[in-house]
């Protein structure tokens, strides 16, 4: 997959770009837990999340955020970060100016600063939010949510315990006009660490969820 470098707002920013041939393929930009806890764009749910959308017909992009890496900068706060984050999507849209359909995919940290970004950004369509920390990070910035999409989150989870999840989708629920998905997980933990039991039926949940999306939207 080949490596990119594209300009960020403190420097330097290292992705992995996987585009179709296709030359009005969808989106989709695949943002990393945190990373002073580890958070990388190899973190494989992000790794495994990345080609699940490349595997829909999406041209895909995840990246490191300032300081991972050979990304230049550093940790931020999570500010920086979201700025890193519409960088990232500058850059995509930069390389795919026929696309109608953007989605923005997010896990743990990386599901909190993607939807702030849904927030800045109409043009996206779409959002997957894998295990967001609502326990840890304040959501109600998301008023209203600008666009449907799938919240989804393992039902062992220590990290993003569910009952907050749970929360977070009651009160997006209320907002009229948007449809948020949930779905859980059983058994699985805040990584998804049993590939058989855990991993691939979030990424199967994932699949079936975005390709029925844009069948509805091509319509």
């Amino acid at each position: 997959m080949p490596e990119v470098i594209f300009a960020g707002p403190d420097g330097r920013l290292e992705g992995r770009y996987h585009p179709q041939p296709n030359r009005d393929a969808p989106i989709a930009i695949v943002l990393h837990p945190h990373p002073q806890f580890g958070g990388t764009m190899n973190n494989k749910v992000v790794y495994n999340l990345h080609y699940a959308f490349h595997s829909l017909g999406f041209s895909v992009l995840r990246f490191n955020f300032r300081g991972v890496g050979r990304s230049q900068g550093e940790y931020d706060q999570g500010i920086g970060e979201l700025s890193d984050a519409a960088s990232a999507l500058d850059y995509l849209q930069s390389m795919n100016q026929n696309t109608r359909h953007c989605w923005v995919c997010g896990f743990s940290f990386g599901a909190w600063i993607g939807m702030q970004l849904l927030m800045r950004r109409p043009d996206i369509t779409g959002f997957v939010s894998v295990a967001p920390p609502a326990n840890l990070y304040d959501f109600s910035f998301l008023a209203p949510c600008p666009a449907s999409g799938l919240i989804i989150n393992g039902t062992a989870d220590r990290v993003a315990p569910p009952k907050d999840v749970t929360g977070l989708v009651n009160k997006l629920h209320e907002q009229k006009g948007i449809t948020i998905t949930h779905e859980q997980i059983e058994g699985a933990d805040h990584f998804f660490r049993d590939e058989e039991a855990h991993m691939n039926p979030m990424l199967d949940t994932v699949k079936t969820y975005v390709k029925r999306r844009l069948s509805e939207a091509s319509r």
